[in-house]
């Protein structure tokens, strides 16, 4: 099954290391960073969860929570957990998933025989409250990923989901957005009372219009 961005996040229930959860359950009212790893006690991952439990309260400011999975069990994960706790100096206390049938991880196409049939790929999904996937990033098993990038991208989504905006290239908090445009300049002068300026008739930029 392919995942398209819109569809729903399929639901299943599992093993991890905070219990067995019901998925779309466990995301309740939040939005949700759902990644994968290729496997435990291996070297990029560890750097990886390490950064993702120190984005803990960066996350909670965006009503937002991780959870990550691989094909090992619940055991290896508590085991590997001292270890992440041990180098990169902070606890992980979100779930992870122990899916050794790789059940989960082929319901979400994160199994790529191709790239490595004995591994899941670096797969990254972005998951809203209304438990609708709003972002998917693939990344071969030898890279790390950039967290700092999801948590901007959460950052972007979030506001344009609330103004009818969108985020330009490298776009950080607090710089200049664009005015979709399907906005007109009239309903623009109402929406955005900071002013815009118009760099072409399809090119509208505005201050970030909730900081």
């Amino acid at each position: 099954m392919s995942l398209l961005l819109g569809d729903t996040a399929p639901d299943f229930e599992a093993e991890t290391t905070k219990g067995k959860i019901n998925f779309h359950e466990w995301i309740g009212d939040d939005w949700v960073v759902f990644f994968s790893h290729p496997a435990d006690f291996t070297p990029v991952c560890t750097t990886e969860l390490g950064y993702t439990a120190k984005l803990k309260d960066t996350l909670a400011e965006r009503n937002a929570k991780a959870i990550v999975i691989s094909v090992d069990s619940v055991e290896q994960h508590q085991a590997w957990i001292k270890d992440i706790d041990e180098t990169q100096g902070a606890h992980v206390d979100f779930p992870i998933i122990a899916d050794t049938e790789k059940k989960v991880a082929s319901l979400y196409n994160m199994i790529h025989p191709k790239a490595d049939p004995k591994v899941t790929v670096r797969a990254v999904y972005v998951i809203d409250p209304n438990k609708k996937i709003r972002a998917s990033i693939i990344y071969p098993p030898s890279a790390g990923r950039n967290f700092d990038e999801i948590v901007r991208l959460i950052d972007s989504l979030q506001l344009t989901d609330n103004y009818k905006v969108a985020t330009p290239v490298n776009w950080q908090q607090g710089d200049d957005v664009i005015i979709v445009p399907s906005v007109s300049d009239e309903d623009a002068d109402k929406l955005f009372p900071k002013g815009y300026k118009t760099v072409k008739p399809y090119l509208r930029t505005t201050p970030q219009p909730n900081k």
